[in-house]
This record gives C-alpha cells, sequence and structure tokens, in this order.
C-alpha cells in the first residue's frame, strides 16, 4: 500500500514545486507589466518593446500617441507595447 503512495506523491510534489517556483512569480511579474501599462499617463517618457523612447502625448483606450526625435514625429502605438516608463516628474527630481 505505501508503494501506491509514493508513486502518486512525487507528481503531485512536481507539480507543487513547478507552480511556486515558475508558474507563480511568472504571474505576479505579469501583473506587475500590467499594472505599469494601465498607469501610464501623459508626460510620461516610454521605451516600447521595441526600443524606441518617446514620451505620451495621447492615452484613448488601447492606443497611446507618443511623441518621438527632435523633429517630434508622432506615431500611435498599441498599449501593450510599452517596455517601460520612465516618469517625467521623477527624472526632473
Amino acid at each position: 500500500m505505501p508503494a501506491n503512495y509514493s508513486t502518486f506523491l512525487l507528481p503531485v510534489l512536481f507539480l507543487v514545486i513547478f507552480y511556486f517556483f515558475i508558474i507563480r512569480p511568472q504571474q505576479k511579474k505579469d501583473k506587475k507589466i500590467r499594472e505599469m501599462r494601465n498607469n501610464a499617463k501623459v508626460g510620461d517618457e516610454i521605451v516600447t518593446i521595441g526600443g524606441i523612447y518617446g514620451k505620451i502625448v495621447k492615452i484613448k483606450d488601447d492606443v497611446i500617441t507618443i511623441e518621438v526625435g527632435s523633429d517630434k514625429a508622432r506615431f500611435n502605438i498599441a498599449k501593450w507595447s510599452i517596455g517601460n516608463i520612465h516618469n517625467s516628474t521623477e527624472t526632473e527630481e
């Protein structure tokens, strides 16, 4: 009888370890990124996942308009393409 429990216990133990070391940290990371993107506001300086640096000038639903370069060219990007946000108030202080 104890052999049956051990054959069942080992896969369950692997699943628990897999959950706590891989799945749960990834879910926390995804939640943090989702919150960062939802907290973006006009005036924030961002870096897109493609490496483009720009400043947010308009937010409408899931579309963000950014200014890029010295000629202040504007174009639209999807909100999910924000890779990092550098708040303009944090950089000035």
